[in-house]
């Protein structure tokens, strides 16, 4: 399975002539994300992971795109694209589905806490295929799974870096790549993925940095 990294939170995996997009915010290459993709899941309505307005263009111009998608983003679309009612699902945490052809399952359920006095909204995390696991804004570990390749938010306004740390040595990937980098400059995005890959490393994950749009095979 191919992955392809955007700017920030976003990435894109293809498989078997399928192409799966997460989380195309408007920090991201969305447009080029969604190009040719077949399925979208969003983990929650925040805008640097869903494009509304790029969402509602694709699924006008792609007939078969569904999205997956947290209730209240759900219904953001479906107001917004009343024609593609049909294709735009709901998720709940502990679901199991198959979208696009990919092994869909659901974790989570709540946005990691940015202040008492922001309101929390629904997260959903997603494991692909039993291998890449998206947390979304979030910091829940799956149960009883093995994950391959952990996808890591390395910076938010809702976490500090012992908290990224403790999050990847929890899960415990053998490989793992950042998300969520979009807020920090060269500086500060070298010195928190140095206490990833180091720390990590000594519970058996090797951490990767990858450019916008650089691709790996997981």
């Amino acid at each position: 399975m191919k992955l392809t990294k955007y700017t920030h939170a976003c990435v894109r995996l293809e498989k078997d002539e399928k192409v799966l997009v997460l989380d195309p915010g408007t920090f991201s290459e969305t447009a080029e994300a969604l190009d040719g993709a077949h399925a979208v899941l969003i983990t929650h309505e925040h805008p640097d992971h869903v494009d509304v307005p790029a969402m509602t263009r694709a699924l006008g111009t792609a007939a078969g795109l569904a999205v997956f998608a947290p209730a209240g983003v759900a219904a953001t679309l479906r107001q917004e694209a009343p024609h593609a009612t049909d294709r735009i699902h709901t998720v709940q945490p502990g679901a199991a589905f198959d979208a696009a052809g990919f092994d869909v399952r659901s974790f989570g359920g709540q946005h990691a806490l940015i202040h008492p006095q922001i309101p929390l909204v629904a997260n959903i995390g997603y494991l692909v295929e039993g291998n890449v696991y998206h947390p979304g804004d979030s910091f829940i570990v799956p149960d009883g799974l093995t994950v391959q390749t952990l996808l890591v938010p390395i910076h938010a306004p809702w976490s500090k870096a012992a908290e990224v740390v403790d999050f990847v040595i929890s899960v415990r990937a053998p490989q793992a790549f950042q998300i969520h980098d979009g807020l920090l400059n060269e500086t500060g995005l070298t010195m928190v993925e140095g206490h990833v890959a180091r720390l990590g490393g000594k519970y058996g994950t090797t951490f990767t940095h990858l450019a916008p749009r650089e691709s790996v095979e997981v």
